[in-house]
């Protein structure tokens, strides 16, 4: 992809409907890659997402070696 602008480093939302992608992904988790947009110095880089028991979205950072865990806030 070099010398482009890095490009994704977001979590997504993928709808579904009968078990196959339905319309347009949203974009859930952005900023990961930090303010540069140069190849190669993404602060973070999303890799993995799990839901825990406890309802929490857990997204895994394998370039800054961390796990990010996202909590509903609300009513």
């Amino acid at each position: 992809r070099a010398p482009e602008p890095q490009g994704g480093y977001n979590v997504v939302f993928q709808p579904f409907s009968g078990g196959k992608p339905s319309g347009e992904y949203q974009v859930f988790a952005d900023g990961f890659a930090g303010a540069s947009k140069q190849p190669g110095t993404a602060k973070h880089r999303p890799s993995g997402v799990a839901v825990g028991s406890d309802g929490a979205l857990y997204v895994s950072d394998d370039n800054g070696g961390r796990v990010w865990r996202v909590v509903y806030q609300g009513s």
